[in-house]
């Protein structure tokens, strides 16, 4: 991220709107992104080895897993496709806000990025967009490799609810890129958010298997992890066209999440901001 691109986000939109200066952004990560066009396409090839991989991976465990899987009925390649195709949400979400603040510290401009015009949570939120479109548009090829290739059946979904799910996810996991990030701009290095968060979400939050197979005591943890009400509303969406009084435990624990971690990473981040520039180390990296 470059002050100076960021300064010509500022004229480009004429001090405007929200959503302007958010298509801006946009259109800014888009060009650079499809710059590197080997690297652009490379990604679609490996979501398809990864997605054969699960498959055989799945083929491996046969009908000994269907007893846990029942609730997601009992196909272990559809259960994993969707934890994680969705995880992808919770990496870019820890990586694309911190790694934002980094750049701009590695190149010098932060400080010339925090007097432009641009209110930060805009200029935070705005850089983050174009990172969750094309993860989108990843989950989708995730899907659609599954569904159309290897019979994952999605036939009974209900894809209301899982936007919803979607929409409760996507916030509560920017709220954690934010805070993560609120690290970045005071430590500079060696951010403990997303090392600690990403972590214990891959262990607890139910990716590779259902939470039942853990412990009872440590099955107690993963309920406080987002990205099991997450996962397991998504799958009960997808696979199992849960209504959303069906899905309300999964949408109230995300919407709770949600509202607790928003006020309270933008907060964080001001003050991050704050300290930064009382202490003087904006240019510091």
């Amino acid at each position: 991220m470059y002050g100076e691109d960021y300064q010509t986000i500022e004229r480009s939109s004429g001090g405007m709107s929200f959503p302007r200066k958010a298509l801006a952004f946009i259109r800014r990560d888009f060009i650079e992104e499809t710059s590197y066009k080997f690297s652009f396409f490379l990604q679609f090839f490996s979501i398809f080895i990864s997605v054969m991989v699960y498959y055989f991976i799945a083929r491996l465990f046969g009908a000994a897993a269907v007893p846990y899987l029942k609730p997601y009925g009992g196909d272990y390649f559809s259960f994993v496709l969707i934890g994680v195709a969705f995880t992808n949400y919770l990496e870019i979400a820890l990586h694309s806000f911190s790694s934002s603040i980094r750049n701009a510290q590695m190149t010098g401009t932060l400080e010339a990025v925090l007097v432009t015009q641009t209110e930060i949570p805009t200029i935070i939120v705005s850089s983050a967009l174009y990172s969750f479109i094309w993860t989108s548009f990843r989950v989708i090829v995730y899907l659609m490799i599954g569904i159309f290739l290897f019979k994952v059946n999605i036939s009974q979904a209900n894809f209301a609810g899982a936007a919803v799910i979607l929409l409760l996810t996507i916030t509560t996991f920017s709220s954690i890129g934010i805070i993560s990030a609120s690290f970045i701009m005071v430590l500079k290095k060696g951010d403990p958010v997303a090392s600690i968060f990403s972590g214990l979400s891959w262990f607890l939050g139910g990716v590779y298997y259902p939470i039942a197979v853990l412990p009872s005591w440590l099955r107690r943890f993963s309920y406080i992890i987002p990205l099991t009400y997450s996962l397991e509303g998504m799958r009960f969406a997808l696979l199992k066209g849960y209504s959303l009084k069906e899905l309300s435990p999964n949408i109230m624990g995300l919407g709770l999440f949600s509202m607790i971690m928003l006020p309270f990473s933008i907060l964080g981040f001001r003050l991050a901001v704050n300290k930064a520039k009382r202490d003087g180390s904006l240019t510091h990296y």
